[in-house]
């Protein structure tokens, strides 16, 4: 059976399914990035303030979109924080003020993005749904362009 946009029923829910995971992770690293902005210190404050406001505006668009995503494959997004935190594999930050600790969390936190993104990749192709597979095409070159950034400001 075919959805509303021609996908195969069951391929479109294994989608949503993994969507939804994607979902809660952006959620919790939204939230992560906003803690960072808030509470960063030091003498990166001025970049990393700035950086990482950059960066919880574009996860933002990023839940968006995924949501939305959801709602096309005839899915419900989840939206409540607690679904959010049963389902992630990010882990929520708290008091983070040092800017070097500060950068390995949004590191280890789009390391995580990016191995989801790939199997949801992975799985659109087969289901043969360009919508996703574009999508995550243009997130995984951006969280890929990021991590590279990232780690280059470590070393």
């Amino acid at each position: 059976m075919k959805n509303l946009v021609g996908l195969d029923s069951n391929k479109a829910e294994k989608l949503a399914e993994e969507l939804n995971i994607l979902l809660a992770d952006y959620e919790i690293f939204y939230q992560n990035l906003r803690g960072l902005h808030w509470n960063i210190k030091g003498k990166e404050f001025f970049e990393l303030h700035d950086k990482f406001e950059e960066l919880y505006k574009d996860a933002f668009v990023k839940i968006d979109e995924i949501a939305e995503r959801i709602l096309t494959l005839e899915a419900v997004p989840l939206h409540v924080y607690s679904d959010y935190l049963k389902t992630t594999k990010i882990k929520e930050e708290k008091n983070v003020s040092d800017g070097t600790k500060g950068v390995q969390v949004v590191i280890n936190n789009f390391k995580n993005l990016v191995e989801k993104e790939r199997e949801i990749l992975a799985i659109a192709a087969d289901a043969d749904d360009e919508g996703t597979v574009s999508l995550m095409s243009d997130y995984i070159s951006q969280t890929e362009k990021t991590l590279w950034m990232f780690n280059s400001y470590l070393k």
